[in-house]
């Protein structure tokens, strides 16, 4: 099995109701995240297998929320993509889920 190595690590920022985010959307500031963190290693948006993005509160989101942040990043229709909704877990979830992917060879 392979290892797997966080080499980096962004979120999307936190913000209070009605405040100064309230233009964008889960999936605009996911868009961001994404494009943040390949950006931050030089890696190409075309070699990404997966995207795996935790999301607390999907209410209102539309279907499969990273799927919308991945097309608004940049990436390939061919990227897989899990949304994982597990409230204050789901960050750390989505972590596990990728570390899972990479190690089984599927990602």
């Amino acid at each position: 099995m392979s290892k797997t190595v966080i080499v980096s690590a962004v979120r999307t920022p936190i913000g209070r109701f009605g405040g100064m985010l309230k233009s964008f959307s889960a999936s605009d500031l996911g868009a961001i995240a994404i494009q943040a963190a390949l950006n931050e290693v030089n890696h190409p948006f075309s070699s990404i297998d997966d995207v795996v993005m935790g999301s607390v509160l999907q209410g209102g989101q539309g279907q499969l929320p990273s799927r919308q942040a991945l097309r608004k990043a940049g990436l390939p229709w061919e990227t897989r993509t899990e949304t994982i909704n597990k409230v204050c877990a789901s960050g750390m979830r989505s972590v596990m889920l990728s570390d899972l992917l990479i190690r089984s060879g599927e990602s």
